[in-house]
């Protein structure tokens, strides 16, 4: 198992090192983070994690933290050394909410107050409607907008500057120049048009912090899976409970039936089969003997074992998935990189229009006010709200379109990453399956009355997923179960008891009677090789149970795991697009053979987390764009290395949160369905910018030339973004729902 690198040592040819860095809200403070640690002396490289507002730092191990927080301090941004190796962060959603609320309720009262002026109120009655306005919207632009001022003050202590610069400029003077005209007496006052200002400068940020938040939520999930505790066994037998951070190697856990691991170990003693798939994606339970590993996140279904800790916290083989989940989302889209050298330009470029627009017009003599309410219209219509909004409106419509057609997004800006999908990688169990294997309908319809109903007695007492898979259809068939006494479930072989005098059991298809001790007989029917019901086919990759009866036939019941409807419709599609796909699974060969045939796609088996990461990074670095549709917590660090990634509503709890997308019904078509939908949004989003841009093309010539007021600038900036967003809500109606004909033909 790789193991993560430690803090500074001086043995180290390198140290690695976590900030959380709370302040980072957009592309331009990526770009100034990382900036400003690779230009200091022994840092090799810096990489930020938007989602998580936090960046990892490799360094010469001589450079010490406390430098690393002073790099950040010079340019305004407060860090801390990430206290739990996988802590997770805090909502960038919540601190937003409250000044979007309070900008959207003074904005909707003032300008309530500002009819009646328009309408033509004067003399008192325009005064009185100004201080109204003004005591309603002086606080809340200070509360609403201090999201802007403290981000401008932290920078320019530092000298430094950022996009929210200008845009608190422009919000104070316009702010204060409203007073100003209040009082004494003026015609106007531009109350309204700053809380507007805000309201959507808030909304758009709240929309991208929102779609943040949600990239983060896989690996707080993965952790989830693995026990708190565990029952530790100490030197003189005595037995306790200890929390999992407690664990330590060498200590004996006493792990009972229906219990996850909470540590990596070594099986000591007893026998009982695991639950692994949440590790492998094997949906067959795995038979665990002395001397054998087992792991963090591992379900035990039969017996009590003890295991001797072998490596605990933060080392398990969970805690180690959940980093590569961790590393592998810190994604730099082609957006954020463009936002990112955009933002570097625009503070500088509205200051210069701004000051060169008020020292214009003063030269030519229009006098203090009117020169600084011309600067203050240049520098609110080129606020960049509808730049802003070009991007999360329309992954918010998008998602929306997407959910109604199954499809839940989990991170917004994947939509651009699944745009450019050229090759799909396919899990098999659980993602290309149903992942719930079946019994062979044709052996149960098969099956006599009475062996019908043992067998059904026999399969209830049991939780494994083939026995319950049995349960349901046997009584879907109508059969009755029969008294069956002294049933027992063994570990590694199944269930027996007793029926009218005689042994039955409900086996696996490799252990037979004689391998267990004698019991009334047991066995003593057909034989344990010879078997009834479909001449000993075994079911998808061997998944077999055997139904043994004393002195009858004995019975194979064949199980298989059924692909997913419209799985051959899909792959077609997925061909139509231009997307190239195989099969990448942990399953074992005889399994995935047998859906890769099916589908006439080529496969690789066994293939653990490592193997899949491997495989995608071979592709991305053949220049392929690569998506992973998977659902175990295997397939996490997967899901999280690709440039995209899709899992089942029916995947693990992990396979839900580090996938970007969701599919919530059991068709496969959702996943080309999401790449055409994800196209279609990427190209209304490159509308939006022309659109945007187009604006300011416009209007700030307009500003400048003092043809608009502040309050007018507010209006034209407002008007760009609603332009923006209508143009979004068109992809309510552009999810496609249907492949194109004759695509399933062609596959």
């Amino acid at each position: 198992m790789a193991t993560r690198a430690p803090l500074a040592t001086a043995e180290q040819a390198s140290a690695s090192t976590v900030l959380v860095v709370p302040g980072m809200h957009c592309a331009g403070c990526l770009g100034k983070v990382e900036r400003a640690l690779t230009s200091r002396a022994g840092v090799q490289s810096a990489r930020v994690n938007l989602s998580a507002r936090q960046v990892s730092v490799t360094h010469d191990p001589a450079l010490g933290v406390p430098d690393l927080v002073a790099a950040l301090s010079d340019i305004g941004f407060a860090s801390q050394p990430r206290a739990d190796d996988l802590a997770p962060p805090t909502s960038a959603v919540k601190p937003l909410l409250a000044p979007l609320a309070v900008a959207g309720f003074a904005c909707m009262n003032v300008m309530l107050l500002s009819v009646s002026i328009w309408s033509g109120a004067e003399g008192a009655t325009k005064d009185l409607f100004h201080w109204l306005s003004a005591m309603i919207g002086v606080p809340a632009i200070l509360y609403a907008g201090r999201v802007f001022f403290a981000s401008a003050w932290r920078v320019l202590r530092r000298g430094t500057t950022n996009m929210d610069v200008p845009i608190s400029i422009g919000v104070i003077l316009a702010t204060g120049l409203s007073m100003y005209e209040t009082l004494t007496h003026g015609e106007e006052a531009w109350f309204d048009g700053t809380l507007m200002l805000l309201l959507f400068l808030l909304a758009g940020r709240v929309l991208d912090a929102l779609m943040r938040d949600r990239a983060r939520a896989g690996v707080d999930a993965l952790l989830r899976q693995a026990a708190t505790g565990a029952m530790v066994v100490g030197r003189d037998g005595s037995v306790e409970w200890l929390a999992a951070r407690d664990l330590l190697p060498g200590m004996m856990m006493r792990v009972a039936a229906g219990e996850r691991l909470a540590a990596d170990g070594q099986i000591t003693t007893g026998e009982s089969r695991f639950d692994r798939s949440l590790l492998t994606g094997e949906s067959a339970a795995v038979t665990g003997a002395v001397g054998d590993d087992v792991h963090a996140g591992m379900l035990n279904i039969d017996a009590p074992v003890d295991v001797r800790v072998t490596a605990a916290g933060k080392d398990t083989t969970l805690a180690e998935i959940a980093r590569l989940m961790d590393a592998a989302g810190q994604h730099r889209s082609a957006y954020v990189r463009i936002a990112d050298r955009a933002s570097r330009l625009y503070a500088p470029a509205v200051h210069t229009l701004a000051a060169l627009s008020f020292a214009g017009w003063m030269i030519a003599g229009a006098g203090v006010y009117t020169s600084l309410k011309i600067a203050i219209a240049v520098l609110i219509i080129t606020c960049p709200c509808a730049l802003g909004l070009a991007v999360p409106v329309a992954q918010v419509v998008a998602c929306g379109a997407l959910m109604r057609s199954g499809i839940m997004v989990k991170d917004g800006g994947a939509l651009e990453r699944m745009a450019m999908i050229n090759r799909a990688l396919l899990d098999k169990t659980g993602s290309l399956t149903m992942g719930r294997p079946l019994p062979d309908p044709v052996v149960i319809a098969a099956l006599p009355g009475e062996a019908a109903g043992v067998a059904l007695a026999l399969a209830s007492h049991s939780r494994h997923p083939l026995s319950r898979a049995l349960v349901e259809a046997l009584v879907a068939r109508g059969a009755t179960a029969v008294a069956v006494e002294q049933v027992e479930e063994i570990a590694g072989f199944g269930l027996r008891g007793v029926w009218q005098g005689q042994a039955v059991a409900l086996r696996r298809p490799d252990r037979p009677a004689r391998q267990i001790p004698a019991q009334n007989g047991f066995g003593s029917g057909g034989g344990a090789d010879t078997l009834a019901g479909n001449g000993g086919t075994t079911g998808s990759g061997g998944m077999a149970s055997v139904l043994d009866i004393a002195g009858h036939p004995i019975w194979l019941i064949p199980f298989a795991d059924r692909l997913r409807p419209d799985a051959r419709a899909a792959i077609g599609w997925l061909g139509a697009l231009g997307v190239e796909s195989s099969i990448l699974s942990g399953d074992n060969a005889v399994a995935v053979a047998e859906a890769a045939t099916a589908l006439n796609l080529t496969a690789q088996s066994s293939a653990s987390p490592t193997d899949k990461q491997d495989a995608i990074a071979r592709l991305q670095g053949a220049g392929r764009k690569v998506l992973m549709v998977g659902d175990g917590l295997n397939d996490g660090p997967a899901l999280a290395a690709a440039d995209a990634s899709v899992a089942p509503g029916t995947a693990s709890d992990v396979g839900r949160q580090a996938a970007d997308f969701v599919f919530l019904s059991d068709s496969l078509l959702a996943i080309p369905r999401s790449i055409a939908g994800a196209r279609d949004t990427m190209r209304v989003v490159r509308q939006n910018f022309v659109l945007a841009i187009g604006y300011n093309l416009l209007a700030v010539p307009l500003a400048i030339m003092g043809v608009v007021t502040p309050l007018l600038a507010a209006v034209a900036m407002s008007t760009s973004s609603l332009i923006v967003i209508g143009n979004s809500l068109r992809l309510a109606m552009m999810v496609p729902a249907r492949p194109p004909r004759g695509t399933e033909a062609a596959q």
